[in-house]
């Protein structure tokens, strides 16, 4: 089958495992016993959830004589998941004697001061209180954030010592 020539048992020999390696350089399976399969599942369980995040609301920080209504809004923002109906609460505050019909800021200094301010779901409308289906603002999750406006007024009073007054509100979300 080779020649007795040494160089044509090289060539032979080389075209040989050439073709050979040819199925394995170009990809194609050498050896192949079948194939099996197997499937699996991929979840996910949604649970009703939410989460809430409040800015600060700030009447001022050069406030003089309190003998009209300073009014400001700002903002919460409510991320539940699609369809979980939700109530939002706002307690009365830190404010020495506050509730959440009458809220007072306290003086930040050595004075026992206070400064009467309200907070409101709308415009000068409903007050906001902390007590689900009395005073709590309600809506129904999206799956995305969604802000809410929560209204604040200092109406007109006895201006008290000049100081920082501050009152410090838990935003909680019902779910």
């Amino acid at each position: 089958m080779f020649s007795k020539s040494p160089s044509l048992r090289r060539v032979a020999i080389a075209a040989a495992f050439g073709a050979a390696l040819v199925p394995v350089l170009s990809g194609a399976a050498v050896y192949s016993n079948g194939s099996k399969t197997s499937t699996f599942d991929v979840t996910l369980k949604i649970i009703a959830d939410c989460t809430i995040a409040a800015n600060p609301l700030d009447f001022g920080q050069s406030q003089g004589v309190l003998a009209t209504a300073v009014s400001v809004n700002t903002t919460l923002n409510v991320t539940c998941t699609n369809t979980t109906p939700y109530n939002i609460g706002l307690n009365a505050g830190t404010g020495t004697g506050s509730s959440t019909t009458a809220r007072l800021m306290s003086g930040t200094g050595a004075n026992t001061s206070t400064v009467a301010y309200n907070l409101y779901q709308a415009s000068g409308s409903t007050n906001w209180g902390n007590t689900q289906g009395t005073d709590t603002k309600s809506g129904v999750g999206s799956g995305v954030s969604q802000t809410i406006t929560v209204y604040g007024v200092v109406p007109a009073q006895a201006t008290p010592q000049p100081d920082t007054y501050k009152s410090t509100i838990t935003a909680t979300v019902y779910f």
